[in-house]
């Protein structure tokens, strides 16, 4: 397949700041009114149900039978309940899925939707390859390592989310630097790397990065594969992508194309 000109441009709704860069003109086919309507109709939703922002506990419905709810609310539900966490710890992975979906049903073949470090893409170009550098805070490994994605098989959707303790004003209980969860569905490596997060607590860092491995291990058919950084400490799990040098100091809500 002939690489396209590539369309780039940043997002911003309130919360929702998300980098895109994708083989289509976004902006003419209303991915901005897309978002926006996503945000509206979860905005009603937690109105009539105020529990579903409030809780940190993953989010159970009344009738288990009603499938009415909107797509945006079962993503971040599915989310929540398979990652054992609260189901605004899966909204900006869920954004980004649901966005590349929208892209996706737009006739793209390449996209990459970055909302705040968390992450959904697609490429279906042979010839191209898309690396994600890491952001870990303090750690010396920040900016230093990244993962290089090649296309393998066609319409694959891949999600890459990231979690810190130590960086960023979301909930954590433990204290990584970053732990990046790789999955084909954005909005649940959202939920895992928050709920792998929670339990990366140790005196020594790498106590913190074995305790978040032994986390991660009870959702391994959820994922693809994670990495955890603790200070100088790094620990995997799964099947990773191919780990490489980046030396980008740059590197926060970045990543290129090549």
């Amino acid at each position: 397949m002939k690489n396209k000109s590539m369309f780039k441009n940043k997002i911003s709704i309130e919360e929702t700041k998300m980098n895109v860069v994708s083989d289509i003109d976004f902006e003419k086919i209303g991915l901005y009114d897309f978002i926006i309507n996503q945000r509206n109709i979860l905005k009603k939703y937690i109105i009539d149900n105020p529990l579903f922002l409030k809780t940190l506990q993953p989010y159970k419905v009344k009738n288990k039978k009603d499938d009415s709810n909107p797509k945006i609310i079962k993503k971040m539900i599915e989310g929540s309940n398979i990652a054992n966490v609260g189901p605004t710890a899966t909204l900006a992975g869920t954004i980004a899925e649901l966005s590349l979906d929208y892209l996706i049903k737009n006739d793209s073949n390449y996209s990459i939707l970055d909302n705040g470090g968390d992450i959904a893409f697609l490429n279906n170009y042979h010839n191209k390859k898309v690396i994600f550098g890491i952001y870990a805070g303090n750690s010396p490994l920040s900016g230093e390592i990244g993962f290089e994605f090649k296309n393998k098989s066609k319409n694959q959707k891949m999600g890459i989310c990231t979690s810190s303790g130590s960086v960023g004003y979301s909930i954590s209980y433990g204290r990584s630097d970053s732990v990046t969860v790789i999955s084909e569905n954005a909005s649940i490596a959202d939920g895992l790397a928050t709920s792998i997060g929670n339990n990366v607590n140790g005196v020594l860092d790498q106590d913190a990065v074995e305790n978040g491995l032994i986390a991660a291990e009870k959702f391994k058919k959820h994922f693809i594969g994670a990495l955890i950084i603790v200070g100088e400490s790094i620990g995997t799990i799964g099947k990773l992508p191919k780990i490489i040098e980046t030396n980008n100091e740059k590197i926060l809500n970045n990543f290129k194309e090549e």
